[in-house]
């Protein structure tokens, strides 16, 4: 198993280069070993994957359990993990510090704090208060003892503030507390995401699924890193449940002959 030093070293490699590349996101240890035995070359954990995997919603899970999981992810796969680390479970600059220090003690390279409160009456945090937390979390990044790719999130267009000249404001005052990678989840147009790489000068990373735009699309206006979010999880969900609807309603066992044989994943989890 490579070390988390040698993880860190391909991430920040990774992100310095000048490719667009993938970071899927699994959702348990098996298909984070599914996704490296097809040739990814990072994984980013999903909060959401994560919280349905235990019969949770999204955002419920505590940090306690997500440091547990990202343990378990980092332990079954050469590759370089990234986790979603949300609001750093707490309001206060400590605790966003507190979690990227647990995070990298379980072995993720990377991960990513957001300014988004939890509290649907007040979903953003004041861009002060907001910045003040990636500084903190960028400090706890930099005393780990290896590169951690520390990501800040703008969660204006999750929340209904589709504030584009906002949302800029954020993602360059956290380019200027020093995070390494930047995201703005909600962005849709390419016009956008131009407009959002203009302004800054960080990897800016682009979650896709809900997107209508191409990896050469991205690429080609300078995306860096491209992830899929709770997306995997969900089509692998209801995959499931498409599946047991026929069972149930119907009696029909015929997604059966689509599956891949048992012997396809003995023989890559016994890898």
């Amino acid at each position: 198993m490579k070390t988390q030093q040698a993880k860190a070293q391909r991430f920040e490699q990774l992100h310095a280069g000048t490719q667009c590349f993938l970071i899927p996101n699994p959702w348990d240890t098996g298909s984070a070993r599914l996704l490296e035995h097809m040739g990814f070359e990072a994984l980013a954990s999903t909060s959401a994957g994560f919280a349905f995997s235990r019969g949770k919603p999204d955002m419920s899970v505590t940090r306690e359990e997500k440091m547990l999981h990202l343990r378990e992810l980092c332990a079954a796969t050469n590759l370089p993990v990234s986790a979603d680390l949300e609001n750093g479970y707490g309001h206060k600059p400590e605790d966003a510090a507190e979690t990227i220090r647990q995070a990298a003690l379980a072995g993720v390279v990377g991960g990513s704090i957001e300014d988004s409160t939890g509290d649907a009456a007040n979903p953003i945090y004041d861009i002060d208060a907001a910045t003040d937390r990636i500084r903190a979390a960028v400090a706890a990044a930099r005393s780990t003892g290896f590169k951690f790719m520390l990501t800040a999130r703008a969660e204006n267009h999750l929340w209904g503030r589709n504030d584009l000249p906002d949302t800029i404001r954020r993602l360059q005052a956290y380019q200027e507390a020093g995070a390494d990678v930047l995201f703005a989840p909600g962005l849709k147009t390419l016009e956008d995401i131009r407009t959002v790489l203009a302004a800054i000068d960080r990897p800016l990373n682009v979650i896709m699924g809900s997107v209508p735009l191409t990896l050469a699309q991205l690429q080609e206006a300078g995306v860096r890193r491209l992830s899929v979010g709770g997306s995997l999880a969900r089509v692998a969900y209801g995959s499931m449940m498409a599946a047991a609807r026929k069972m149930l309603e119907q009696g029909d066992f015929a997604f059966a002959k689509d599956m891949p044989p048992h012997k396809v994943f003995n023989d890559i989890f016994k890898g």
